[in-house]
């Protein structure tokens, strides 16, 4: 076997990583693999998230999303919260951040009780960031240096399921941008950049060249 398929599980990628160096997996890839493993638990176990809050509908603005409550107490809206998303790196980690929309524009302050906004409390410490894939811009650019086909398929898988994580909040909410690399862009573009692997470039690449 010279690659797992797309369909692969992240255990059935380290059983794999795990043959081909006869049991001996390095720190960053168990690193990087530990952190991955945590976006699965996000919806599904019950993993505490600012990904996750931002699903409690008790906090939308259902005023402005002209929502209500039924008999079952279920809260029901007719317009979806208004969102931009954006992929943010520094020189070792991945984050997805959010910004509610107000009017057109993205924010990034405090907002309690604003009537155009679509979250009745919104705090970019705590909401702000959704999650973070630690290590993961590390793990790229070793993997690029003198990575195997384990190491590769770890970084599909990480790209993969940030987009199903995505693709669950397109359901529930309307996204107005996405700003920035997808992972799977960001490895096409540092990989252009070989054999420098210039990151630099990468994070400080201004936002109307990232939508």
């Amino acid at each position: 076997m010279n690659e797992l398929p797309i369909t692969s599980t992240l255990k059935e990628i380290t059983a794999y990583k795990k043959k081909l160096n006869w049991g001996d997996v390095p720190a960053i890839y168990h690193m990087t693999s530990s952190s991955i493993s945590e976006l699965d638990g996000i919806l599904t176990h019950g993993f505490d998230s600012a990904y996750k809050h931002l699903f409690d509908k008790g906090n939308w603005n259902l005023d402005l999303l002209d929502g209500h409550i039924d008999n079952n107490g279920k809260i029901l809206v007719t317009q979806k919260p208004k969102i931009t998303l954006r992929h943010c790196y520094d020189e070792q980690n991945y984050e997805l951040h959010c910004y509610p929309i107000v009017q057109g524009e993205r924010l990034n302050v405090s907002l309690s009780h604003h009537s155009l906004c679509p979250f009745q409390q919104w705090t970019p410490e705590t909401m702000q960031m959704l999650f973070r894939i630690s290590n993961l811009v590390s793990f790229i650019v070793f993997t690029f240096k003198s990575g195997d086909q384990a190491d590769l398929a770890l970084i599909k898988y990480s790209h993969k399921r940030v987009q199903e994580l995505m693709n669950e909040l397109s359901t529930s909410f309307e996204i107005v941008n996405v700003i920035g690399y997808s992972i799977a862009d960001f490895c096409k573009e540092l990989y252009r950049k070989k054999p420098n692997f210039s990151i630099a470039d990468l994070l400080d690449t201004p936002d109307e060249n990232m939508d």
